[in-house]
């Protein structure tokens, strides 16, 4: 069982930068992939990035390329989020999330999931 609890969002004008934490008990954390999707109000969460267990594969969105960096400390069980030269179509609720074995993008191949914080851009 891994519980994921994420922290770091807010309100910030477009062009600035957030970093998202996620903090995951249970001690195998090392041993997963770590994901972050984004939710908007009624539609599926959307891939955003994804870090494999060793750290060294990192994956992410097209609408984030560039832009967004995904980094993991197992030392301390956190993934974060670097989030750059944000968009107000960036706005959404971010949740991290995590699987074992190998990387996909699919949402549905995740077992865990946070409770999200929210991410808001202003223009």
């Amino acid at each position: 069982q891994v519980q994921l609890v994420e922290s770091g969002g807010g309100l910030v004008q477009a062009g600035g930068s957030l970093r998202l934490s996620c903090a995951a008990s249970g001690r195998t954390f090392s041993s997963y992939t770590m994901g972050w999707f984004r939710q908007y109000p009624g539609k599926e969460r959307e891939f955003v990035a994804a870090i494999t267990w060793s750290g060294r594969n990192t994956y992410y969105g097209d609408s984030v390329k560039g832009r967004f960096t995904i980094s993991r400390d197992n030392a301390k069980n956190t993934v974060y989020l670097q989030m750059s030269s944000l968009k107000p179509e960036d706005t959404a609720v971010y949740v991290c999330a995590a699987k074992s074995d190998h990387y996909t993008n699919y949402r549905g191949e995740y077992d865990y999931w946070g409770q999200g914080t929210q991410v808001t851009v202003s223009s």
